[in-house]
């Protein structure tokens, strides 16, 4: 071969796999933007504020 097709053939290559590379990343960022968006759970203290052990404590205070 040439250097010239295999230049070419590199290319067509490296720009393929960038490609397939680039689609495979969109799509697990929209997949954990869904799995984000669907979340129930609270964050930080409120969290813990609604645990069952944090409530008894908050009545045996009282």
């Amino acid at each position: 071969m040439s250097e010239e097709r295999s230049g070419e053939r590199g290319f067509f290559r490296n720009a393929s796999s960038f490609l397939l590379g680039g689609i495979v990343g969109a799509s697990a960022a929209l997949a954990a933007r869904r799995r984000r968006r669907h979340r129930q759970t609270p964050d930080g203290l409120s969290a813990f504020e609604d645990a069952p052990c944090h409530r008894e404590a908050v009545e045996r205070r009282r």
